[in-house]
Order: structure tokens, then sequence, then C-alpha cells
């Protein structure tokens, strides 16, 4: 079986403002859970909750710290006959979605997404593993990017 090499061209990152997206989401998540973890606490005086708050915490600022990484490895190139996705640190995820497999280009706003002028694309295949959504586009870089897709998934299937 021959082995597949990425192209070395260059790879389109996502924007920055994804960073602050995902710090003030993550920062909500803490947020709430420690004060319903304290208040759980508080009233029903459980040691273990107390370490569970704590356990939480740690895993959520570790969460907080490794987002500004994660995010700068999101990427995607336009090659000729497909879309090349990647994302992770430690585990590298590279797909490769051809253009006349692409049965649904959507377009996600989340409200916190969508106060910072973010979007995220969501392709949809036949095969369900094959699902490759990107986050943190800029709503117009995400439109634009959908409507090319459409165009040239569709002329794809059409076997043009």
């Amino acid at each position: 079986m021959r082995r597949i090499e990425l192209p070395d061209a260059q790879w389109t990152r996502v924007s920055p403002k994804l960073i602050a997206v995902d710090l003030l989401g993550a920062a909500i998540f803490l947020v709430i859970a420690a004060g319903a973890g304290a208040a759980a606490w508080w009233l029903l005086h459980v040691l273990w909750l107390a370490i569970a708050l704590a356990v939480l915490t740690v895993i959520a600022l570790v969460n907080i710290a490794l987002v500004p990484r994660r995010v700068r490895a999101i990427g995607y190139q336009l090659r000729e006959d497909d879309l090349l996705f990647t994302r992770g640190i430690m585990w590298k995820r590279f797909v490769a979605v051809p253009y006349g497999r692409m049965q649904l280009v959507d377009i996600q706003r989340g409200p916190i997404a969508r106060g910072m002028g973010l979007s995220e694309l969501k392709f949809v295949t036949a095969a369900a593993s094959a699902g490759v959504t990107i986050p943190g586009l800029l709503a117009a870089d995400a439109e634009t990017l959908r409507d090319h897709l459409v165009s040239v998934a569709e002329s794809r299937r059409a076997g043009l």
C-alpha cells in the first residue's frame, strides 16, 4: 500500500479569535462547575465533593492552558480533488474530504463565537466517521468557503 504524502503547501489556519472563544467557554464551564461543587459541598459538608471539585479545577486549568496551542494546530488546505483538514497536538488528525463525496456543507454559529464574528463550517459525507468541522472561521470566510465547496462538490458529483 502506497503512503500518501502530505503536501508542502501552506495550511490555512483558523482565526486567533477562536482562542478567546474557547477560553471564555472553558472559564464559564469552570465557574459553573466550581460554583455548583462549592454550593453542594457547603450544603452537604462532604469531603469527597471538595476533592472532586479540586480535581475538576485542575483539569479545567490544564485545558485552559492548552487552548492557544490547540487552536494554532487547526488548519485546512483546498487541494485539487479534496479538502485536507488537520487538528490536534499529541493526537494529530488528518482528514481528506473528497469534493465529490460532500453531501452537506453547513455553517454553525454559537452565541460566543457569533459575538466575535466567528463561525464553524461542517462537512457531512456519506461516511459518518468522515464528518469534519472547521471551527474559528471568520463569518465572511466561512460563507465564501461554503459557496466554493458547494460549487465544486456539485460539479464533481455531476462528473464535470
